[in-house]
């Protein structure tokens, strides 16, 4: 991967992320615990052999460059490996990146000082282990301009996707960015082969496509224009993508064994968190004995900048009595820092410092960093924001209609609280 960059669009609003990006960016929001969405795209460069990255930020952006400047300052000069953080510079005409293909536009001199062979572009904000090197050897295999990661998805859920019709040697024949009416694969009515946001370009097409089409986004405008002039091709992720990985298991009689090397089941996992039920879900699927997202793999490792916390704490283990209480948290990730004190936390995510208070109880929920529970609260299927503290007894999660009255509550259910909701 020597003659490839990374280039990573990190600049999204995420409007349908709200209240959680009103201060900071989508690439930034909190995930799993102790990592930025970022550093998931991060991690599979850096697995991939991919070490010279350009990162684009653009809106609240200072969250995100702190964490990147902090945890990610890994890279040696003296190997040419680089993490370049290029915020808006105007270096084309005063105006903020329009889109895509302008972000990169603006900052075509970045490509220029390195002459790559091959553009990586990702998105800094799903959830999915991808090695970018088979991605271009599939790309380089099929003499491709340019390579579309795809997958396939329910055709209910196209009008947030570009999506593909491709032909049987998964050259790309169509390309329709979030249509109303989309074309469903071949065979099954049910579902879409949808762009995964993810490319790889020939570097000297990319530059020249740049430089004479001045429109913004490569899925509404560059991409459709390119099929009858270049060679365009569909990666089909679930197929071909290959996260190699050991598997531990507890045997009938207790022992724990382990695997050979070998492709693991999440290598087919990819999540756009893009909504706040879709984030939610994300999040839990890291839960449970099998979760379906592991994290927890030895050759395939999730970097993050760890803060210094000290470890978690449980507290009370007076399970019986008439005032028993017990700190217990069950099929649960919990971040350091942490003090679960006589309540119960099942099926839910703790970021840094969250302090569970005795008789709380917490049941498959998100909850961010700086939070405090109150004792006797009780939190179901929500989202806790930063810095959030639940009085005691409060329930969250139970009666939708009262929580409509005084959070935002999601189309599947999921109460989402911040700390605006809770004025000191």
């Amino acid at each position: 991967m020597k003659n490839t960059i990374a280039i990573i669009m990190a600049g999204g609003k995420g409007e349908r992320l709200m209240p959680l990006t009103k201060d900071r960016s989508k690439p930034a929001i909190p995930f799993g615990g102790i990592y930025l969405l970022i550093d998931l795209t991060l991690s599979n460069c850096i697995n991939s052999g991919v070490y010279r990255i350009i990162v684009l930020p653009q809106y609240k952006s200072q969250t995100l460059m702190q964490h990147l400047e902090g945890g990610w300052n890994i890279f040696s000069p003296a190997l040419h490996h680089y993490l370049k953080i290029a915020p808006p510079q105007m270096m084309e005409g005063e105006k903020w990146y329009q889109g895509t293909a302008d972000s990169i536009r603006q900052n075509t001199y970045l490509l220029k000082q390195d002459s790559p062979k091959h553009v990586l572009i990702l998105s800094g904000d799903h959830v999915y282990k991808m090695d970018y090197a088979r991605f271009k050897e599939y790309h380089e295999a099929h003499n491709a301009d340019v390579t579309i990661a795809v997958i396939e998805l329910g055709k209910e859920v196209a009008g947030q996707y570009g999506i593909l019709e491709v032909d049987e040697t998964f050259k790309v024949r169509a390309f329709q960015e979030k249509p109303k009416s989309p074309k469903t694969i071949p065979g099954d009515t049910g579902r879409v082969l949808a762009s995964m946001g993810i490319y790889i370009f020939k570097a000297d097409v990319l530059l020249d496509l740049l430089k004479r089409d001045d429109r913004a986004d490569f899925g509404k405008d560059i991409l459709p224009g390119m099929l009858d002039t270049h060679r365009v091709m569909a990666y089909p992720f679930r197929r071909e993508n290959k996260i190699l990985d050991v598997s531990i298991s507890v045997d009938e009689d207790g022992i724990l064994r382990e695997s050979p090397l070998q492709p693991v089941r999440d290598s087919g996992y990819w999540r756009d968190v893009g909504t706040l039920d879709a984030f939610w879900n994300a999040n839990m699927d890291l839960t449970g004995v099998d979760p379906y997202f592991n994290m927890y793999g030895r050759h395939w490792p999730i970097r993050t900048y760890q803060r210094q916390h000290p470890p978690v704490k449980t507290v009370f283990a007076q399970e019986s009595g008439s005032h028993a209480r017990a700190g217990r948290a069950l099929d649960s990730l919990v971040a350091h820092g942490s003090i679960i004190s006589g309540g119960l936390v099942l099926n839910s995510v703790l970021s840094y410092n969250v302090f569970v208070q005795s008789w709380a109880r917490v049941e498959e929920s998100v909850v961010m960093e700086n939070v405090v529970i109150g004792r006797h609260a009780r939190i179901k299927k929500a989202i806790i924001g930063e810095g959030v503290r639940i009085p005691p007894s409060f329930k969250i999660g139970y009666y939708p209609g009262e929580d409509r009255k005084k959070f935002t509550v999601t189309p599947r259910g999921i109460t989402v609280v911040t700390k605006d909701d809770f004025p000191e």
